[in-house]
């Protein structure tokens, strides 16, 4: 897959996919736009065109994955987890994999 961002979210102490949890993509720099803003279906990942490059463009990105919601704001200790990344070639796929608990989590850039 050429070009996008794509989202796999996977509560690791569970051993499923996060469906359900609340993703939003912004582009911060040059300037500050909202690109995507949506929930991870059942197999944990998001369901939106910036997957296939629409909006996409160079700049600085953050992904907030809105952690505190899915759990439950009085269960959680976590509330948002923040990945900020910049995109250089807009013709590159950026695949975001989240693993997290209530307590931790790991964010990279996947294959």
């Amino acid at each position: 897959m050429a070009g996008g961002i794509s989202i796999h979210a996977v509560d690791v102490a569970s051993g499923r996919p996060a469906q359900g949890l609340r993703a939003e993509i912004w582009r911060i720099d040059p300037d500050s736009l909202r690109i995507a803003d949506g929930r991870l279906g059942a197999d944990g990942m998001l369901d939106h065109s910036v997957a296939q490059g629409a909006g996409v463009t160079a700049g600085e990105y953050e992904v907030l994955f809105h952690l505190g919601e899915f759990f439950g704001e009085r269960d959680g200790f976590l509330t948002v987890a923040p990945f900020r990344f910049r995109i250089k070639n807009v013709d590159d796929h950026f695949h975001l994999p989240l693993k997290f608990t209530r307590w931790g989590y790991s964010l990279f850039r996947g294959a």
